[in-house]
């Protein structure tokens, strides 16, 4: 056979899911940087890739969705040099597995979780706590979230419901979804009266808004990690990852309401 099982799921998901394949015999140095990285982080890393390509002529190709997803199709083969995921869970995963390499492994962001609702909704602000009747708030809507299986926004939501005694009340009140843009999309349109979302994601869209912030002691650390995938054989991968690590970097994210983890190197 031409192809093993899993080179051949690899090349599906790479249909599938990246934006745009390099055909041919191109040389690995010709092709683009492939990062799979954590829908949420959609404008900052839009941003940067740019701000790369304008210093290094390189280009970087970016596939956002839920880590969960991502992180399966990097398992079936799916050619891709960086990973960053909202949560330590699916970056262990693949490390696990074999398919990163050790020492690029490192927490790159922190950020927040917060309940939104369409930014004309006759809602004021309240205060997220133990027994909090979010059901009543719902009033008959849903509770638009990513799904714990596969979407850290999600499982942190699910967690955070959990530690303050509310999950029970709304667990049939919930609208899944596969990743948490689409949770937040749902509320923009008005399709759900509320939403659990990220901080950053909150602050991407003009057409929500800001709730509740839940207790930073309901719900684990938001972290997300980076690494480089044992697979790439792109030399420039390694190169975006260092830049993502830089002041200019930290400055992106930093205004999009990330918490960098790291001090940024200064060279």
């Amino acid at each position: 056979m031409l192809f093993s099982k899993r080179k051949l799921l690899g090349l599906i998901a790479a249909v599938a899911m990246v934006p745009t394949v390099l055909a041919g015999t191109a040389r690995a140095e010709d092709k683009p940087v492939l990062v799979f990285a954590a829908a949420s982080l959609k404008e900052a890393l839009t941003a940067l890739a740019t701000g790369f390509q304008k210093e290094t002529g390189k280009v970087v190709q970016i596939s956002f969705a839920a880590s969960g997803a991502l992180a399966k199709q990097v398992e079936a083969g799916a050619p891709a040099d960086l990973f960053i995921s909202a949560d330590t869970k699916w970056m262990t995963y693949l490390s696990g597995k074999d398919l990163t390499v050790k020492d690029t492994e490192m927490p790159l962001l922190g950020n927040t979780l917060v309940l939104v609702a369409p930014k004309d909704a006759a809602v004021d602000p309240v205060t997220l706590g133990k027994g909090f009747d979010l059901g009543a708030l719902l009033a008959g809507g849903k509770l638009a979230m990513g799904d714990p299986s596969s979407v850290p926004a999600g499982t942190y939501g699910k967690t955070a419901l959990e530690n303050l005694g509310i999950y029970d009340g709304v667990k049939d009140k919930v609208a899944l979804t596969e990743n948490v843009r689409a949770a937040l999309a749902l509320v923009a349109r008005g399709e759900a009266p509320f939403g659990i979302v990220y901080g950053t994601d909150a602050a991407a869209d003009p057409t929500v808004k800001v709730v509740a912030t839940f207790p930073a002691d309901s719900y684990p650390a938001i972290v997300y990690p980076i690494a480089v995938l044992k697979e790439s054989a792109n030399p420039d991968a390694k190169a975006f990852y260092a830049y993502l690590q830089t002041a200019p970097a930290a400055a992106v994210f930093t205004a999009q309401g990330f918490t960098v983890m790291k001090a940024p190197a200064t060279n």
